[in-house]
C-alpha cells in the first residue's frame, strides 16, 4: 500500500535538529533505533491512502499531514503555574506525579517520585543518561514502528516521557499519575511522550495517564506507551483524553501480558478536533485476562476513533470490552474492535460491545466489532448498538415529575456511568463523575 508522503520537509529539518542536539549524549542503541524509524517513517508517510487502508477506513488525517507542526528541541518545561491546573486534572496529595510540558519533563509540577516504595519512576530522558537498562530491553519491542507512521514518527522523535519499573512483588497503593500538558501557546506545535511501564513478577500497580490541552489550538500530540506484565503482575491502567476542541492526538498503546497478569484499562476521552487511540493487548500466556472498558463524548465537528485490538495467543485467556460513545452536533465517533484467537488458544472466552447513543441527526458512529477465530472450544461474542433513548424510559420518568430536560440529562448519564463505575480509584471517580456530568449536553428528547 502507497501512503502519501507529508506535504512539508519539516520532520526531516526537525529530526536532524534533534540529532544534532543529543549528539554523543545519548546510547548509541537509542541513536541506531531513532535513524531506522526515521528512516521508516520516510517510506510509509502518513496514512492517508483511501484504498487498502483498513486500519484508518473511517478516519481522515489530511489535515495533519498538510500541516505544519513546530518542534522545539529546547521546551519550557517550567513555564506553567501549578495554579492553573487547580480543577482540571484529578489529583490527591497522595499520588505519585510526573508532569510533562509540551513533552519535557516538569520537576516544579511533579510530586512523590523519590519516596515511592517498590518501584522506580523517572522522566525518560533523565534514565537513558544515567541507566537505560530498562529502556534498552523494552522500548521499541511492542510497539513496532515498521508498518505505523505515527509510531515510526514517534519513535524517531523519542527523547521524553516517563519509565516506571515496578519491583517483583511489591504492591504499589500510591496510584502514579502521568501528566502531559500542552500549552497551545503560539504555532501549532507537536510533542511525541513516550512511557514505559514494566511490572515485576506478582506486582500492583495503577496508572494514570492524562492528556490535557491549556488553551485552544491545533496542537498535535503523537504519544506512544508500551506496558509490559510479568507473570502474575496486576495493572490498573486510565487513560484521559482532555484535549482541545481543535487539537489533534494520536496515541498508540501496546500491552503485552505474561502467565497470570490481569490488565485492566478505562479510557475516557472527551474533545479534538481529530482523535485516535490504537490499543493492542497480547495474551501471551495461560491465565492472563484483560477489561477494557471506554467512554468517548463528542460534539460540535468533533471525530475520535478507537482502533481497540485483543489478540489471543495461547490458551485459557480472557477478556472483556466495553466501550460506549455519546455523540452530539455534527461530531463523529469510530469504532473498531477486533478479538483475534491463535490457532491453538482453546478455553478463550472473549465478549466485546460497543454501544452508542446518538443525540443529533447530524451526529455519525461508524462501529465494526469483529471476531477471528482459528482454534475450537472458545466462547466469543460481540455487539454494537447505536440508537436514542427509548421512548418508555423517558416516559416514565415524565410520569415520576421530572421535567424534559432533567430527564434527558439523568438517562444520558445513566448510560456512562457503566463506564464510570468501573474506575477503582475514589479521587478519579469522582473527578469524571463531575467533569462527565459538566460535559453532558444540553438535550431534550423529543419523539413524535
Amino acid at each position: 500500500m502507497t501512503q502519501a508522503q507529508t506535504k512539508d520537509d519539516r520532520y526531516v529539518s526537525d529530526f536532524h535538529a534533534l540529532q544534532k542536539s543529543v549528539d554523543g549524549s545519548e546510547p548509541a542503541w537509542l541513536s541506531r533505533v531513532r535513524a531506522d524509524a526515521f528512516a521508516r517513517f520516510a517510506e510509509l508517510g502518513f496514512p492517508t491512502a483511501r484504498r487498502g487502508n483498513e486500519r484508518w477506513k473511517y478516519t481522515s488525517v489530511a489535515p495533519i499531514a498538510g500541516a505544519t507542526f513546530v518542534h522545539a528541541v529546547a521546551g519550557a518545561p517550567d513555564s506553567v503555574d501549578a495554579r492553573v491546573l487547580n480543577g482540571r486534572l484529578p489529583h490527591d496529595d497522595g499520588w505519585v506525579t510526573l508532569a510533562f510540558v509540551d513533552g519535557r519533563y516538569s520537576p516544579s509540577l511533579s510530586t512523590g517520585a523519590p519516596e515511592l516504595e517498590g518501584a522506580r519512576i523517572s522522566s525518560l530522558a533523565d534514565s537513558l543518561a544515567s541507566d537505560g537498562d530498562v529502556a534498552e530491553r523494552h522500548l521499541g519491542r511492542y510497539a513496532r514502528f515498521e508498518d505505523d507512521g505515527f509510531t515510526a514518527l514517534n519513535t524517531a522523535f523519542v527523547n521524553d516521557g516517563a519509565i516506571l519499573s515496578v519491583e517483583r512483588e511489591a504492591c504499589i497503593q500510591r496510584p502514579i499519575h502521568l501528566v502531559y500538558l500542552s500549552t497551545g501557546d503560539g504555532s501549532p506545535a507537536v510533542s511525541y511522550p513516550r512511557n514505559l511501564v514494566v511490572a515485576g513478577r506478582n506486582s500492583e500497580s495503577t496508572v494514570v495517564e492524562t492528556y490535557l490541552s491549556l488553551s485552544p489550538g491545533r496542537d498535535l500530540t503523537n504519544t506512544v506507551t508500551e506496558i509490559v506484565l510479568d507473570e502474575g503482575a496486576r495493572i490498573d491502567h486510565y487513560r484521559l483524553l482532555l484535549d482541545a476542541a481543535d487539537g489533534f492526538h494520536v496515541g498508540t498503546t501496546r500491552v503485552h501480558q505474561s502467565k497470570d497478569s490481569s490488565f485492566t484499562s478505562s479510557s475516557i476521552s472527551r474533545g479534538a478536533a481529530l482523535a485516535r487511540h490504537d490499543l493492542l493487548v497480547t495474551l501471551d500466556a495461560p491465565g492472563t485476562s484483560c477489561s477494557l472498558n471506554g467512554l468517548y463524548v463528542t460534539s460540535g465537528r468533533e471525530h475520535i476513533d478507537n482502533f481497540i485490538n485483543i489478540d489471543h495467543v495461547k490458551p485459557e485467556s480472557r477478556s472483556r470490552l466495553l466501550y460506549k460513545g455519546i455523540l452530539s452536533g455534527s461530531s463523529r465517533a469510530v469504532f473498531g474492535g477486533t478479538v483475534f484467537v491463535r490457532k491453538g488458544a482453546i478455553k478463550t472466552d472473549a465478549l466485546q460491545s460497543d454501544s452508542n447513543l446518538v443525540l443529533s441527526a447530524d451526529a455519525e458512529i461508524d462501529s465494526k466489532p469483529a471476531l477471528f477465530i482459528w482454534a475450537d472450544d472458545v466462547k466469543c461474542g460481540h455487539g454494537a448498538t447505536a440508537g436514542n433513548i427509548d421512548k418508555d424510559t423517558l416516559f416514565y420518568m415524565r410520569s415520576r415529575g421530572v421535567d424534559l430536560e432533567a430527564a434527558s440529562r439523568l438517562l444520558i448519564y445513566g448510560f456512562a456511568t457503566e463506564v464510570i463505575d468501573t474506575v477503582r480509584v475514589p479521587e478519579l471517580k469522582d473527578y469524571l463523575g463531575k467533569l462527565f456530568l459538566d460535559a453532558v449536553p444540553v438535550h431534550r428528547f423529543e419523539f413524535s
